[in-house]
């Protein structure tokens, strides 16, 4: 029987530290690989056994699991911000990469989800389209800040367009200050060009798949919304309950508790305190949860099934936030259903149990 192999990859730009360990946890091999295809490769041809390999997300990490998953018995990309072990003691290349390796063999890494490929040309204009909206609400925020702090007065997006640009400039004078004006709005101009681009190209793409029929069938689910779920989430079947696509998605509640159970007359009892409520989630996808809320928000004041159910909430004293909240998810759990199954949006979902 092959004797198994743990690998633990602390990869940089130039070198990647690796370090092997056998089933019993010792070190057997310790290396340094530049980062390249061919010495990767050759590294990992050269360790006898069954190997098992992880090292952790960042700017290689598509790469390199694209090299490796099928050259090694198991892959796994790792949340680095769960890696706990790594922050302890001294700290180093090598030390890093054992320590994942140790992680690896213990069975305690959190995975990143990689693998999906058919929507692997929405998710990069996914990923071009939400940069580029980044950028623009950024360079509005400083076009805004520049005739704030004069004390010009503006109203709603008034200042952003063409229009009346001439006058907001003219309100500046001659100065310095009306040189950066005009620079920032260059910088908007050609930033809003590229963003409707971008859209377009996201658009054309997501109707290539058939998720995008059923998603768009989903009300206040439009097509920009479905293509940055098909280009984030990449498959419906990665989630295996609602509640961990909720968690993903910013939209899982947070609950502490300690010292559940005493004893009784010789007997354990659990105790009747509830669980302390912490909030949501805050480790999650904040595409997606921008996705639901905005969703839920323009739900909430509009007529139809989810208009209804909202109200239907606040009909029960729940506070708003709360019955949003509450929609929010259920929006999120009849999405996942009908893209788990491949069929279309129905009314009587709202009322059902979902997923």
């Amino acid at each position: 029987m092959n004797s198994v192999r743990y690998i633990g990859l602390d990869v940089h730009r130039d070198t990647i530290s690796a370090a092997v360990l056998n089933e019993s946890g010792r070190l057997i091999q310790q290396s340094v690989l530049m980062t390249r295809a061919a010495a990767i490769l050759d590294f990992i041809g050269g360790v006898q056994g069954t190997v098992r390999v992880t090292f952790e997300e960042g700017t290689h990490s598509a790469w390199l699991y694209d090299l490796l998953s099928r050259r090694v018995e198991k892959l796994v990309v790792c949340n680095p911000r769960k890696n706990a072990l790594l922050k302890s003691g001294n700290k180093g290349d090598a030390i890093d990469a054992r320590k994942l390796a140790e992680l690896l063999r213990a069975d305690m890494l959190s995975p990143v989800y990689h693998g999906e490929t058919s929507a692997l040309e929405v998710q990069h204009l996914v990923r071009s389209y939400l940069m580029l909206t980044e950028d623009t609400t950024r360079v509005m925020g400083r076009l805004k800040a520049v005739f704030r702090g004069q004390a010009i007065g503006y109203a709603g997006k008034k200042l952003y367009g063409s229009k009346h640009r001439g006058e907001y400039l003219a309100a500046l004078g001659a100065c310095a200050l009306r040189r950066r004006a005009e620079c920032l709005y260059q910088q908007l101009d050609a930033l809003q060009k590229l963003r409707r681009q971008a859209r377009h190209d996201l658009i054309v793409e997501c109707r290539k798949h058939p998720a995008a029929r059923w998603l768009q069938t989903v009300p206040f689910l439009g097509p920009l919304r479905a293509a940055v779920l098909i280009g984030r989430v990449q498959t419906p079947h990665r989630f295996r309950t609602k509640r961990q696509f909720w968690t993903y998605c910013g939209l899982g509640v947070e609950t502490r508790d300690s010292a559940e159970y005493r004893v009784v007359d010789g007997q354990l009892e659990r105790k009747k305190r509830p669980a302390q409520i912490r909030g949501l989630n805050w480790n999650h996808n904040h595409e997606l949860k921008n996705v639901f809320k905005a969703a839920a928000t323009t739900a909430s004041f509009s007529p139809g099934v989810f208009g209804e159910f909202y109200r239907g909430l606040l009909s029960k004293n729940m506070r708003p936030e709360m019955a949003r909240l509450t929609l929010a998810r259920k929006i999120a759990a009849i999405t996942l259903k009908i893209w788990k199954k491949g069929e279309v949006f129905q009314a009587e979902y709202v009322s059902a149990q979902a997923a």
